[in-house]
């Protein structure tokens, strides 16, 4: 008689709380910087998310959100403003409601593009391939409608999008 023993798989189930330490992305004195650990906590990312993978997904987000905003900027900057948090508007906590919109739309940019990117990312492994896959867009997707209404709303253009069918 014999007999075969084998432990089971090693599977981890919880990605590692404590992620490397991480800085900040500039994009010039004029607009934000975004700190990467307040990002990180506020759009619920652990460490399975890496640097690495987090540092170019927040570049390529706040290149969006500035493409959008450049006209924008670019006359604000004319006007005679230094920075957004110059450019007058309401202050909520202190800071500029700009400035919280910019911030909203980076967050909302990487976090998409991170959900579209690593397919693993935000699934729970007990639903069928398909259904993750919906669920994952169907995520990216009001991350994005989340970037594009916070930059509508510093535009100061409305919401709304009508089509005539």
């Amino acid at each position: 008689m014999s007999l075969i023993a084998a432990a089971p798989p090693l599977v981890r189930t919880t990605p590692p709380s404590d992620p490397a330490p991480l800085g900040t992305v500039t994009a010039g004195s004029w607009w934000p910087e975004i700190d990467l650990a307040r990002l990180r906590d506020a759009m619920r990312l652990d460490g399975a998310i890496t640097p690495q993978r987090l540092l170019p997904a927040v570049q390529e987000a706040m290149a969006t959100t500035i493409g959008l905003l450049s006209t924008w900027a670019t006359e604000r900057e004319a006007e005679g403003h230094a920075s957004l948090e110059a450019v007058p508007a309401l202050k909520i906590d202190s800071e500029s409601i700009n400035v919280q919109r910019f911030r909203r739309a980076v967050y909302s940019h990487a976090k998409a593009n991170l959900l579209e990117r690593y397919s693993d990312y935000d699934t729970t492994g007990r639903a069928r391939k398909d259904d993750q896959e919906e669920t994952r867009e169907g995520q990216a997707e009001q991350h994005r409608r989340d970037a594009t209404w916070s930059v509508r709303d510093i535009l100061g253009v409305s919401r709304l999008t009508v089509e005539l069918i």
